[in-house]
């Protein structure tokens, strides 16, 4: 099985990005990925929030 390139936290920030407005477009150029990946994230990890310890 193939190894994600991204890690769950990078991929929900980058999907935060997506929700403050960058468009999918912009996303793509910045990081790298496919617009479908994009899509893919959102409908897997859409809602999630990153689980870094709180203090």
């Amino acid at each position: 099985m193939k190894r994600s390139h991204f890690s769950e936290e990078q991929i929900i920030g980058i999907l935060k990005e997506h929700e403050a407005g960058v468009s999918v477009a912009d996303l793509c150029r910045m990081h790298c990925v496919s617009d479908a990946s994009i899509y893919n994230w959102k409908a897997r990890f859409g809602g999630m929030r990153s689980r870094k310890p709180s203090r």
